[in-house]
C-alpha cells in the first residue's frame, strides 16, 4: 500500500535550501520515492492555520520505505540544518489507497 509524507514548511530565510535540496531529493530516489507536490502557492479552502511558504507530497511505495527514508542518517543531518535554519516543519505520514488491480 503506498504510503505519503505531507510536509508544510514555514520558511523566512531559503540560504539553507541548495544543501538540504541536494541532499534529500537523492534520498527520496534511493527509497523508491517521487514527489506529487513540491513546492508553494497553495490556497487555503478551509481552516484557521496558514498554507505555509512551501508545501510537499512524497509518494513511497509503502511505509517501511517512507519510514526508511526518514530514519536514513543523512536525512538526519538535513533534519537538524532545516531545524538550525529556523524553518516551522510539520511532516506527516499516512498510508493510502491500495492501487485497484
Amino acid at each position: 500500500m503506498p504510503a505519503y509524507v505531507f510536509g508544510k514548511l514555514i520558511v523566512e530565510d531559503w540560504d539553507w535550501y541548495r544543501e538540504y535540496r541536494s541532499v534529500t531529493e537523492p534520498l527520496v530516489e534511493k527509497y523508491r520515492g517521487r514527489y506529487l507536490i513540491k513546492g508553494g502557492d497553495a490556497e487555503k479552502l478551509e481552516g484557521a492555520e496558514p498554507p505555509g511558504h512551501a508545501l510537499v507530497l512524497i509518494e513511497f511505495p509503502d511505509r517501511e520505505a517512507a519510514q526508511a527514508w526518514y530514519s536514513d542518517p543523512d536525512y538526519a543531518r538535513m533534519i537538524a540544518l532545516r531545524k538550525a535554519s529556523g524553518v516551522t516543519t510539520e511532516l506527516l505520514l499516512a498510508e493510502g489507497i491500495p492501487p485497484t488491480a
